[in-house]
């Protein structure tokens, strides 16, 4: 069994994340590991980026990419705070588990392996977004790249089925 000390969570804080998030807190705890949060904020269609240029200038760019990062840092935290407060309140540990939480921009698959190596992590987890078709296009997209290019660990949870 490897040894896990630092897992990189990978979220798109879609509906799923949060419950993926559930699962990587408590995985960290299991294994006393530490947390690296990731958010890929994806620029890599091919319609955004003429029309980035066409649209919006450099600076006006900057400004928006830094409002999206500033917003995406605060619904990861307001998440943490909420499961910290709601199911771990008697657990002061697990608030310490989190490291660090990385906003990044690029083509996610890429993100995710290179920032797994960076932060040298040995397990990543994701969620899947759940939507039946889709679940499988998700799957032939990012998750999928990361399972072909990784020999770490890696964990991909799907949406629970509702009760």
């Amino acid at each position: 069994m490897p040894e896990i000390n630092k897992i990189l969570y990978a979220t798109d804080l879609s509906e799923n994340s949060t419950y993926a998030l559930r699962i990587a807190l408590e995985s960290a705890s299991l294994y006393n590991a530490e947390i690296v949060i990731l958010y890929v904020i994806d620029n890599t269609t091919p319609a955004s980026i003429p029309l980035r240029g066409v649209y919006i200038d450099d600076k006006m760019y900057t400004e928006l990419f830094d409002k999206h990062v500033k917003e995406s840092k605060a619904e990861i935290t307001n998440r943490l705070q909420t499961i910290f407060d709601t199911e771990h309140q008697n657990h002061p540990e697990f608030k310490g588990i989190v490291k660090s939480i990385e906003i990044r921009e690029g083509f996610p698959a890429e993100i995710i392996l290179s920032m797994a190596d960076k932060f040298d992590c040995d397990m990543i987890i994701m969620g899947t977004h759940g939507r039946g078709v889709i679940l499988n296009t998700f799957l032939g997209s990012t998750a999928k790249r990361v399972l072909r290019r990784t020999r770490k660990p890696v964990f991909i949870i799907p949406l629970p089925k509702q009760q």
